[in-house]
């Protein structure tokens, strides 16, 4: 392994810490590293790995349209693509998508959309977008814009100009930021990256409310907790809300990159046209293969319904984490993105680098969380080893 990680260190530009471990291969909800050793793997690749490593029916779409199809670009209609359409806008009840390359662009795309909708409906740029504390949407200049940690902004300013950041699930400091130049809100239903924060329902609705009676398109970003990680195929279905533009992206390929975002009808009908928007990799015939082929799994496999029903089991063993050890404040998160928040004395980043050591993947979140992504396919063993190899850690 360590001359993969010479060679990376050498030629690779450094913008992560990576861990000194290189994988080589993975079967079901386990990673293999280039000496063999197993991993369990509580991370997916960061909430992609939905379906987990080696199912038999992903694969073999895949590799059929490998051999198939891979390209030809937006100027032409290809079947898969088409299919994948269909799917996602009736499982998510929108009227159209958009198909890209990652999460981050999908972001670009649902900003370009407000901006947009707000020049045809008064034809000028002077407008304003709220966005929340703690949120993370990307890397990207404009999704930078709207994500909610000074520190990850600062080096790249000046961003993108009329961005107010609101508290989650304090209405009241999201009114007083909502003017005549108000044109969108971005929410996460559940924030990831800072810290598993859960938007209470209450909220969301009121959200809907105040984007309804005021023209505000109301953004969801689901690119880490939709597609089935909630156990609704995307969050905002639990609540009964219609928002106008949703990104999404991550499980939505099971590794495959691709990202989408979907548009209510008004947004649709009032926004972007031939020639404001683009790409060439996008939505290409192996990403809507990937997409397709993911949909059809989670309806044959009853992959939400897994999820329901594994959801009570992990968060009672981590419920007991927390009575059992006086340095675990909380639990928090919903279905199967969890995460259990530390005190300051105990360096979550140490312990994700023990439960490496001790063969589990973890990753941590903005507040000393540390995170938990499993696929969506994880029985009651895989949660009783997780916890063992855990406690082993701590």
């Amino acid at each position: 392994m360590n001359k993969f990680i010479d060679i990376s260190e050498e030629n690779v530009l450094k913008t992560y810490n990576r861990m000194p471990v290189v994988f080589k291969n993975g079967k079901d909800v386990y990673l293999y590293d280039e000496d063999g050793k197993e991993y369990l793997d509580f991370l997916s690749g960061i909430g992609v790995i939905g379906l987990g490593y080696s199912n038999k029916k992903y694969v073999e779409e895949i590799k059929t349209q490998v051999e198939n199809l891979l390209h030809t670009s937006n100027l032409f209609y290809t079947a898969t693509v088409a299919e994948a359409a269909k799917k996602l806008t009736k499982i998510s009840g929108m009227s159209k998508v958009f198909f890209t390359n990652s999460g981050a662009e999908a972001i670009e795309g649902a900003l370009k959309v407000a901006k947009k909708y707000a020049y045809e409906k008064n034809g000028t740029d002077d407008y304003e977008i709220i966005a929340f504390n703690h949120s993370f949407h990307g890397r990207t200049i404009g999704s930078l814009s709207v994500t909610g940690n000074e520190s990850y902004r600062k080096p790249f300013m000046p961003l993108l100009s009329g961005i107010k950041f609101a508290e989650l699930n304090d209405i009241d400091s999201v009114k007083k930021l909502v003017t005549e130049k108000t044109i969108a809100m971005i929410v996460e239903p559940i924030q990831g990256e800072g810290g598993i924060n859960v938007a209470e329902g209450k909220f969301l609705k009121e959200l809907e409310e105040i984007c309804k009676n005021k023209d505000i398109l109301l953004i969801l970003d689901e690119i880490q907790c939709g597609v089935g990680r909630t156990g609704s195929f995307y969050r905002y279905q639990k609540f009964d809300i219609k928002p106008d533009v949703v990104t999404t992206a991550k499980a939505l390929g099971n590794g495959v990159p691709v990202g989408a975002f979907l548009l209510n009808e008004k947004a649709a009908n009032s926004s972007l046209k031939p020639g404001d928007h683009g790409t060439t990799y996008g939505g290409n015939p192996l990403a809507g293969r990937a997409i397709s082929t993911v949909l059809d799994i989670f309806e044959e496999e009853n992959i939400l319904e897994n999820v329901k029903r594994i959801t009570p089991y992990l968060e009672e063993k981590l419920e007991n984490l927390v009575k059992e050890y006086e340095f675990i404040i909380e639990r928090r998160g919903e279905g199967l993105i969890q995460g259990i928040k530390l005190t300051e004395n105990k360096n979550a980043g140490e312990i994700m680098k023990k439960a490496l050591e001790n063969g589990l993947v973890i990753t941590v979140s903005e507040g000393n969380v540390l995170r938990f992504l499993p696929p969506l396919i994880i029985n009651e063993n895989n949660i009783d080893e997780m916890i063992s190899k855990l406690e082993k850690s701590f």
